[in-house]
């Protein structure tokens, strides 16, 4: 079929007024067209001008088409509101349901203090030498004389040194530790009595020796006891036991500091230590005192956002910079605006500590807590107008309405809410 048998067999489109539909753009060129249709053709196609004003018309025909096709989507935009204005029918649609939905929860709400904390080993204290030498008046790295002791070891920074073990030695001779909570503040031999005598016993029957009975009696089998123990340290064996002759401490110890050197004239700071178990140490603001009583449990956060559960063991006493440094009455405002509660927290699960030696940590206290309450995330809270809030609770048809709610405590994401018709398990609109 030529184009000009397929131009026959279009439609012809007619606009509503029974003219042909003509676009503006061909309007100039609808004269031209007539006059060629009119002159007699110069060639034997004499049926050429016709199929080119059929031509003409297939164009003007999809012209059309489209135009009526944009009507109609324009239409139908119309009918969804979607250019219509806040006060339009649209507005006034019932609103579609929520994209996404949660439950209220029934639980126990709780509200949390983070503060600043310190994970390591504690507060170091020092470990002076308490030899007969330097109860003269020695000192470390004073000059040495003719009655000099001298440090010959010392542990290494990091050691836990344990019940027994050598914390310095001074002349070769071994200084030990010693369990207890009563130093050697005297010499003990043969007939003292008291909790010293005890505890030197009883630390010498957990290290192996015998012959005595542990009591407040230095007797004679405590005598022979001591100078098999003395033997042991490489001491004179004198089944005495005079000051500085061991090192007294609660427990295990972990070599925190050195303080002096062998080669050192014995006498003054030999080194300074802490408790081997990981800690935390938080410098608390008076005010959350009350979130804080001996026993009390607290999470502690890690850098790396993995938690452990600690337990408050000591509150000190809240202290500020200016009274540490006996500042007079023009600084008493600063100090007391400054002043903080030192809190120490024991962990008992070590390992969940990981590698972690000293950080800065984040401790969670509990605050407030609220039981048998209906909680929801607080992003599915919506603001009503007027003031107040709402929770958009679906509905069967797929819509949803606005339920008002009171608000209780906010909590780790969540909001305590009352309200009727608010249930647990219910489900209502979050985002998406």
């Amino acid at each position: 079929m030529t184009t000009q048998e397929e131009a026959e067999h279009l439609p012809a489109v007619v606009e509503p007024g029974g003219a042909p539909a003509v676009p503006d753009d061909d309007a100039e060129r609808a004269p031209a067209v007539a006059e060629e249709a009119a002159r007699p053709a110069a060639t034997e196609d004499t049926d050429r001008p016709t199929a080119d004003r059929r031509k003409r018309r297939i164009r003007r025909t999809a012209v059309i088409v489209v135009i009526a096709i944009a009507v109609a989507a324009a239409a139908g935009l119309a009918a969804t509101g979607a250019f219509s204005g806040d006060d339009g029918p649209a507005a006034a649609a019932a609103p579609a349901g929520p994209a996404a939905t949660t439950k209220v929860q029934r639980m126990t709400l709780t509200s949390t203090e983070t503060v600043d904390g310190t994970l390591g080993h504690g507060k170091p204290t020092a470990v002076t030498n308490g030899s007969a030498a330097s109860a003269s008046g020695q000192s470390g790295g004073g000059q040495a004389t003719a009655d000099s002791e001298f440090i010959t070891w010392v542990p290494g920074e990091g050691d836990t040194l344990k019940r027994g073990d050598t914390v310095y030695r001074v002349n070769e001779r071994k200084v030990p530790l010693l369990y207890g909570s009563v130093p050697l503040y005297r010499t003990l031999e043969q007939g003292s009595e008291g909790s010293d005598v005890r505890m030197l016993e009883r630390n010498l029957a957990d290290l192996g020796y015998d012959g005595f009975d542990v009591d407040d009696e230095y007797t004679y089998g405590t005598a022979q006891a001591v100078e098999e123990w003395q033997d042991d340290l490489n001491a004179e064996e004198t089944g005495t036991v005079r000051p500085g002759d061991a090192v007294v401490a609660s427990g295990a110890r972990r070599v925190a500091e050195l303080k002096t050197s062998p080669g050192a004239v014995a006498g003054g700071e030999v080194l300074t230590w802490t408790g081997t178990e990981r800690i935390v140490s938080m410098d608390l603001d008076p005010q959350h005192e009350d979130l804080v009583k001996e026993g009390s449990k607290a999470t502690v956060r890690l850098p790396d956002g993995s938690t452990v559960v600690g337990k408050v063991t000591d509150i000190g006493t809240p202290a500020n910079d200016a009274a540490a440094s006996g500042g007079g009455a023009g600084g008493e405002g600063q100090g007391a605006d400054e002043a903080t509660l030192p809190v120490q927290l024991e962990i008992d699960d070590q390992k969940k500590l990981g590698r972690y030696q000293a950080a800065s940590v984040d401790v969670i206290l509990e605050a407030d807590s609220r039981r048998d309450v209906l909680a929801v995330p607080v992003n599915s809270l919506m603001a009503r107008p007027g003031g107040g809030y709402a929770l958009e609770v679906p509905k069967a048809d797929g819509s949803s309405e606005l339920v008002p709610v009171e608000l209780g405590m906010f909590a780790s994401g969540l909001v305590e809410v009352k309200g009727s018709g608010i249930k647990e398990g219910m489900s209502v609109g979050v985002p998406k």
